[in-house]
């Protein structure tokens, strides 16, 4: 299932509105791929799909990320709540996490040597290993709506796995916050290949 968040407002004293940090409702994630310009290579996208949030139905991965070996792709990962209305404020998730991306971070990790740009592992169990982040919040600490990774050079079976989670950390977020600090809000693993 993909989890869920939502963001209410309370009222203070003084009647000023406070926010109250509860995770935001996420029914569609999609993991786009881009490949560098000039490159032959196709657009991955993959999706995930939980449409009654938190009830009994189980989140359903569609798609395996399928990466031309030593292409160099830029992911952007798109969220929607589709029980709220398209053009309310509740919908697009993405567009909430960017705007408090002081209190937003994601976190990655994948198997098998899949990727030869970060090399690794990812940074879900250790916070200073690399990720090409291309976005950051007001802080100046990544958020993780887009970030650069690069194929390995050599084929790979399509057994590996893809990481990839979404960690709310309101009064948390920090240069040294790691995976283990606050709540999450998405936790997607696909199939991946490199060919």
């Amino acid at each position: 299932m993909i989890a869920p968040s939502v963001v209410l407002l309370n009222s203070c004293k003084d009647d000023d509105p406070v926010k109250e940090d509860i995770p935001e409702m996420v029914t569609k994630a999609a993991l786009t791929f881009t490949p560098a310009v000039g490159t032959s290579a196709s657009v991955v996208k993959v999706t995930a799909n939980d449409p009654d949030g938190d009830g009994p139905q189980s989140i359903a991965i569609n798609g395996e990320i399928k990466l031309v070996k030593g292409i160099t792709y830029t992911l952007t990962v798109e969220m929607f709540n589709e029980l709220a209305n398209p053009t309310s404020d509740e919908y697009d998730i993405g567009a909430e996490v960017l705007n408090e991306g002081d209190e937003h971070q994601f976190y990655f990790s994948w198997t098998g040597n899949v990727l030869s740009n970060p090399a690794g592992d990812g940074n879900m169990d250790n916070r200073n290993d690399t990720v090409n982040y291309k976005d950051k919040d007001k802080n100046n600490l990544p958020i993780g709506l887009t970030t650069e990774w690069t194929a390995t050079s050599a084929a790979t079976s399509a057994t590996n796995t893809f990481h990839i989670v979404l960690k709310h950390q309101p009064e948390l977020k920090s240069a040294t916050s790691t995976f283990g600090d606050g709540e999450t809000d998405l936790d997607l693993t696909f199939p991946i290949s490199v060919n």
